[in-house]
């Protein structure tokens, strides 16, 4: 249901409190006095056992209420909230805090039922409540109120929501909404993220997660959230669980905490590890968000601050900057000879508050360093007039300068300088790092959002056909595990590189004879579909050289199976060239599926040892190349990957390819539920896969319909014929930056202005890519496309709609390149558009039109949309177009 009726429930005009009481340390009590202690609007009592409580009336159920409240908060017995929850829908409230505990199962879906029948929302139930300050509503039993503050904060604990509350209170922290979830039976974390990331008092959102049930849901809510604000997620359950027995090294490895921090980094949000780091990242996330320095400078008075600052620095993985001879030359101008002469910047204990506005000033000049400020109080010049002289330097924008005064009441007017001011400062220079290093890894999250990947396709197109021929006669056979052949063809249909694998009898003979033809050395290996991983058997010898060696090699696996697996059937050997790349690097590739998230890919440093190294990460598909990139440089292999001494880099787009692959087959072949490819094998010149592993199920765990971010629909493409030219109609990609951008530089000023009522020169890099960079479960873009008599593709005309989150309404615009209006393209366009949203269950689809644009109005008129005057703007008319029978 989404953000239907949330107004009603964190922006009420009345509340009612069922189980109001006056017995001391009640939940009831609790409540009753915390609303009306602020809040302004009207205040109910409901309780059949009194007539009234602190001198207001008590009424003695739902239909006695003297008028119908916005909002309810349910303190009474679960078994009366079903009856309840009724009796306020039909009332016409439309939310309810259900701070009751206990309701079992079959009372929970009562309750539930009764509130979707009246689109009655409900928080809980068993939680705390909420709290709005900025409305002065306190719909909850905690023991203090929330001062206002323009930071949301949303919790699964209750316990810790009362935590927090006097927390962040000793600290002057304040809210714009503090919500406890409970058992979120209606009202979750997706509702929530859809209704803060859209409203005006909050400037970043903070999560406590213990679990999520909706992923997609999530997931889209998510980055649409994390697009207008920061959104930094503490997520419990941390600890490593024991994982169930996998066939592929994937499934050992990727536990479900690594797959949660690859769906934070997908959707742009942070994730920090403890509640103290929520604080410190919002802070410096608010004032600190335009700062796109790499590396720090830090400035101090105390060499043993610097250390301490530096160590950090180096625990947390931020760069320090390294002082050039320009930057040596400008701070000998102003230090003394003793400073430091190297990075911590150290301007001694004796220094007066000139020295340090002068070696701020020449830090300032390198443009690419963040500088850290640590001050140790001293006799010599009070740390208030320190502050108080760096301020014109400090609040320069961009921002660039953290400051940490070290010590309590002798620096206490120091700190409140600089954050009146709006300058980040911390308590220690460790905080201030480990929030530099917080910013560092936000941005990278943020900047895979608005990644452009390149036009050109990565690689081959699958055969589809052969790959779902294998998968079929595997399911057929009875059997799960593919065999090494079968995996293999698997993938060269995928269009992965293999490396050629033969099949012979267990037989050492048959297995010579096959080497023989092939060409020496060779790789011979033992088939078995019992035996998964054949290196814990000796099932594999590497660069036999000869006959002899492939017949010996032969007859002592089939041995050793016989005495370790005595239960195994050997089908054969599988017999291929030793691959000997020069300069190698051995990875895995993988992709299992997690129980919450869906299908996941990951990627790492490969080879026998892999659960041992355990160098890897994990990425949510669908995959593009950059975000394929943004995976491979989170390991440590990358390093070795981008070359060192006399290793030449390896080939990175090979590597992006495969990963791009294994994302379109996990799309494309639902029935795949393990796959490994341990080792692909990477140098300058290629990639090759020299061992594969698959599983498949009946039960088709993978496929585009089970991914938490919906992929590319390729189903919605749709081919047409306009002006004898042939154009395709299709959803908008990431990879049609450039495209899109070269078809508005076509547009007319006048057509542009008509359908964003104003006129721009040029579009950034930011805003192409919220336009080609759509998410498919919540907006519908398309583009007519068309094919160029040189080669390549132009855009001709577009159209878009945003569709909310209740899937109520779709707001759109259409636009035809100026050059080709009135061909009937918009048309075309247009009815795309209302068929796609209609077969979506999206309830109408809306629009404002400038009056005088007359074209649109009558295309508006022709595709059956009735136009209505603007109630804000006489300038504008709004139009609508039913797309569903009403029941």
């Amino acid at each position: 249901m989404s953000i239907r009726n949330l107004d009603a429930l964190f922006a009420p005009q009345s509340v009612a409190v069922f189980g109001a009481s006056e017995r001391p340390g009640s939940v009831g009590a609790t409540v009753w006095r915390n609303l009306r202690r602020d809040f302004t609007g009207q205040v109910f009592g409901v309780n059949h056992k009194h007539h009234e409580i602190d001198g207001v009336p008590v009424y003695a159920s739902a239909a006695d209420l003297p008028a119908v409240p916005d909002l309810a908060v349910i303190c009474t017995p679960a078994a009366s909230v079903p009856g309840l929850i009724e009796a306020l829908g039909r009332l016409g409230t439309r939310a309810a805090v259900v701070v009751t505990a206990g309701l079992d199962k079959a009372q929970k879906q009562r309750m539930l039922d009764a509130a979707r029948r009246h689109t009655l929302r409900i928080l809980g139930p068993n939680c705390i409540g909420m709290l709005v300050p900025h409305w002065g509503l306190n719909a909850s039993f905690a023991h203090i109120g929330a001062t206002k503050g323009d930071i949301a904060f949303v919790s699964q604990s209750g316990a810790l929501v009362t935590a927090m509350l006097d927390w962040a209170g000793s600290r002057g922290i304040g809210f714009s909404h503090f919500v406890s979830l409970g058992e979120h039976a209606d009202v979750d974390f997706g509702d929530l993220l859809d209704y803060l990331g859209s409203d005006p008092r909050t400037r970043a959102i903070l999560l406590y997660i213990e679990s999520i049930e909706s992923p997609r849901k999530f997931m889209s809510a998510a980055r649409a959230a994390a697009r207008n604000k920061p959104v930094i997620v503490v997520k419990a359950g941390r600890s490593a669980q024991g994982q169930k027995a996998a066939a592929s090294h994937t499934g050992a490895l990727a536990g479900s905490d690594d797959v949660f921090d690859a769906a934070i980094s997908r959707a742009g949000m942070l994730r920090v590890f403890t509640l103290q780091h929520l604080f410190l990242a919002a802070e410096l996330l608010a004032r600190f968000r335009d700062n796109r320095s790499e590396r720090l400078l830090i400035l101090t008075n105390g060499g043993g601050a610097g250390v301490m600052a530096a160590d950090a620095a180096a625990h947390a993985g931020v760069e320090l900057t390294e002082l050039d001879e320009a930057m040596l030359a400008r701070l000998d101008a102003v230090l003394p000879d003793n400073w430091s002469r190297g990075n911590p910047v150290d301007i001694i204990g004796d220094a007066p508050a000139q020295r340090y506005v002068d070696a701020l000033a020449a830090l300032r000049e390198d443009r690419h360093s963040a500088v850290l400020f640590v001050q140790a109080p001293t006799a010599i010049v009070p740390s208030s007039d320190i502050a108080r002289a760096l301020l014109p330097l400090a609040t320069l924008k961009p921002p660039r300068l953290m400051g940490s005064w070290l010590g309590h009441d002798a620096v206490n007017e120091a700190r409140g300088i600089f954050r009146q001011a709006g300058v980040p400062d911390y308590d220690t220079p460790e905080e201030a790092v480990r929030a530099f290093s917080f910013l560092q890894a936000y941005r990278r999250h943020q900047d895979e959002l608005l990644q452009t990947p390149s036009a050109a396709p990565l690689g081959p197109v699958a055969d589809l056909a052969a790959i779902r021929a294998i998968v079929g006669d595997v399911l057929a056979s009875g059997r799960e595990l593919l065999s090494e052949p079968e995996a293999k063809a698997l993938l060269h249909a995928a269009g992965l590189p293999v490396v050629p694998t033969r099949v012979v009898a267990p037989n050492a003979d048959a297995a010579a004879r096959e080497a023989t033809a092939l060409g020496f050395p060779v790789v011979i290996k033992i088939l078995s579909h019992q035996i998964s991983h054949k290196s814990d058997v000796g099932g594999v010898r590497l660069s036999l050289a000869n006959a002899d060696e492939v017949r010996e090699a032969a007859r002592a696996m089939l041995a050793r199976v016989a005495a370790e697996r005595p239960g195994a059937v050997v089908e054969g050997f599988t017999v291929q060239p030793m691959v000997r790349l020069r300069q190698a690097t051995e990875l895995i590739v993988g992709a299992s599926v997690d129980p919450l998230f869906g299908p996941v890919i990951l990627f790492g440093q490969g080879g026998t040892a892999v659960e041992v190294v355990a160098d890897r990460a994990l990425a949510l598909p669908p995959l593009n190349g950059p975000l394929a990139q943004a995976l491979i440089a989170r390991t440590r292999v990358a390093k070795l990957l981008r070359g060192y001494r006399d290793q030449p880099p390896a080939d990175m787009a090979a590597i992006e390819r495969v990963l791009v692959a294994i994302s379109q087959l996990l799309a494309d072949v639902p029935e795949i539920a393990e796959l490994d490819i341990n080792p692909l094998v990477v140098n300058a010149d290629g990639a090759v896969a020299l061992d594969a592993r698959v599983r498949v199920s009946a039960s088709r765990p993978a496929g585009a319909a089970h991914f938490a971010i919906r992929p590319y629909p390729v189903e919605q493409e749709e081919r047409i014929s306009h002006l004898g030219r042939e154009l395709l109609l299709r959803p908008i990609r990431p990879e049609d930056e450039l495209q899109h951008r070269a078809f508005l530089e076509k547009l007319a000023p006048e057509d542009v202005r008509l359908r964003v009522f104003y006129s721009r020169r040029s579009i950034e890099h930011s805003e192409l890519a919220r336009l080609t960079q759509i998410d498919y479960a919540r907006e519908v873009a398309f583009i007519a496309e068309g094919e160029l008599p040189e080669g390549g593709h132009e855009t001709l005309g577009t159209v878009r709609a945003g569709i909310d989150p209740d899937n109520d309404s779709a707001e759109f615009g259409v636009i035809v390149r100026s050059d080709i209006k009135g061909g009937g393209l918009g048309h075309m366009l247009m009815d795309k558009l209302v068929r796609t949203l209609r077969a979506n269950g999206t309830r109408r689809i809306v629009g404002t039109v400038l009056k005088e644009n007359s074209r649109m109005r009558a295309l508006a008129q022709a595709l059956g949309f009735a136009e209505s005057p603007s109630e804000d703007d006489p300038g504008l008319v709004h139009i609508e177009l039913p797309l569903q029978t009403e029941p």
